[in-house]
């Protein structure tokens, strides 16, 4: 059966399903990077944001550490396979199944998607996985050395992402978001949350405290170092009344996941004629942190090459848009400024924005004030999405990945960035705005296959 997925045109007239290919064919001539756009008949209006229990999938005790992998998007198919090759039972079997096909087959060919069914069904038959009889909520715990975060996993609605009760402060790519709709239609089940935020309630905390004094369902240390365990909500009527105080949720991470939970449901719902809005496939499984609880680091920037500059000629030009100044931090301390490396000959600056419109909240963010006043005027790099002379290093890897970068002739200057707020990306989706790429580096990553949704 071919996978079929929403089209839709902002002038509100008829939605036609069409096949992945046409999909993409129709998207891709003059708009390779997708924000969705949701015909009226397809939504209900809500108030308040809406948070269900749901029969998760999930691992036994016993196998959480086998079973448990990193994100699909955060490997490439290399790093995947050596991931699958030592462990049968990891999820990346499931997430990124191309690694059980031959080599030469796409990422996003058909065979990927059985394949990961095939995978899933194969952890759930050898007891790797199991099914919760019952609807819960359950909360998730990670721990990475002095900071802990605690989510409350759930369902929520996908007409509240439709209708802005869950809102975004990015753009998706067509490639990524056909994927992951034809992984979950594939599958029939959500197989990895949307890292969600919400501003936090005091009652909504304590009972989540109060959970957390449980036996949990699994506790295990990741390679990495990071600690994850989950349980399962006992008080739950107390905190769904709780969390009534949610007037909205915002996509931390996790756009491409949310995007093709509400083109699935779309096209489950198209093939459905006894449709009547109970479905389970209008609810996608979310992890719901508070934002005082985030832990984000920046997202730096490495560029290729000087664009004709000399290190003495860029040095000279940065100096008169700002202020320049060596220094033995590479980390800058505060929002409005970067710290900038050419190599051991030159080391470390920092260099200040002046004049600042705090007023304005994407202007006022330290990527876009280095992407419009360094990046395209003096080095010359256009759209950040596709231009092939600039790279991002998520701030997990520390300034040491920059040094060696430039030191070993990968790049040519590396920019060090302070990170963006909670507060920051809160305000621009709140504004309908949209950040410039690779702006939030959120950690730790949500661990795949602790918690699987079912779509029937």
């Amino acid at each position: 059966m071919e996978l079929g997925v929403a089209a839709y045109s902002s002038s509100g007239g008829d939605v036609a399903v069409l096949s992945q290919i046409q999909v993409a064919n129709k998207r891709s001539m003059d708009n390779p990077i997708f924000f969705p756009i949701f015909s009226i008949r397809y939504t209900s209006h809500m108030s308040n944001l809406r948070i269900r229990p749901f029969n998760a999938i999930y691992p036994t005790a016993s196998d959480a550490t086998r079973v448990a992998s990193v994100p699909y998007d955060v490997v490439n198919r290399k790093e995947a396979g050596a991931i699958g090759m030592q462990n049968e039972d990891s999820f990346i079997h499931v997430v990124r199944s191309e690694i059980d096909l031959p080599s030469e087959t796409s990422p996003y060919d058909a065979s990927v998607y059985t394949k990961a069914k095939e995978n899933l069904d194969r952890l759930l038959e050898n007891g790797a996985l199991v099914k919760d009889k019952n609807p819960s909520l359950y909360l998730y715990r990670q721990c990475m050395g002095d900071h802990h975060q605690v989510g409350l996993v759930a369902c929520c609605h996908v007409d509240d992402y439709n209708n802005n009760l869950i809102r975004k402060h990015e753009k998706t790519r067509q490639v990524k978001e056909d994927d992951r709709t034809n992984h979950v239609l594939g599958l029939n089940a959500n197989s990895g949350p949307v890292f969600l935020t919400y501003r936090g309630t005091k009652n909504i905390d304590v009972i989540i405290e109060e959970g957390m004094n449980k036996r949990p369902m699994f506790h295990f240390k990741a390679d990495d170092g990071v600690t994850h365990t989950g349980w399962r909500v006992e008080n739950e009527e107390a905190l769904l009344a709780a969390c009534s105080e949610i007037k909205l949720a915002y996509v931390a991470d996790g756009h491409h996941r949310s995007a093709s939970a509400a083109r699935s449901a779309v096209a489950l719902k198209e093939k459905n004629p006894k449709h009547d809005g109970s479905e389970e496939y209008n609810w996608f499984l979310t992890v719901l942190f508070p934002a005082d609880q985030l832990n984000v680091l920046p997202y730096n920037r490495i560029v290729v090459d000087l664009h004709g500059n000399t290190e003495e000629e860029l040095l000279k030009k940065l100096t008169s848009i700002g202020t320049l100044t060596k220094t033995d931090n590479p980390t800058p301390s505060a929002s409005g400024s970067c710290c900038v490396y050419l190599g051991k000959a030159f080391g470390w600056y920092k260099f200040d924005f002046p004049e600042i419109d705090m007023s304005d909240p994407i202007t006022s963010l330290d990527v876009d004030l280095l992407q419009q006043r360094i990046l395209t005027p003096l080095l010359g790099i256009g759209d950040p999405r596709s231009d092939t002379r600039i790279d991002f290093v998520g701030g997990i890897r520390g300034t040491t990945e920059l040094e060696k970068r430039v030191d070993d002739g990968d790049a040519a200057i590396a920019f060090s960035m302070y990170h963006t707020t909670i507060k920051q990306l809160l305000d621009v989706a709140d504004a309908n705005l949209i950040m410039p790429p690779k702006s939030t580096w959120f950690e730790p990553k949500l661990r795949s296959g602790l918690f699987v949704h079912e779509l029937c």
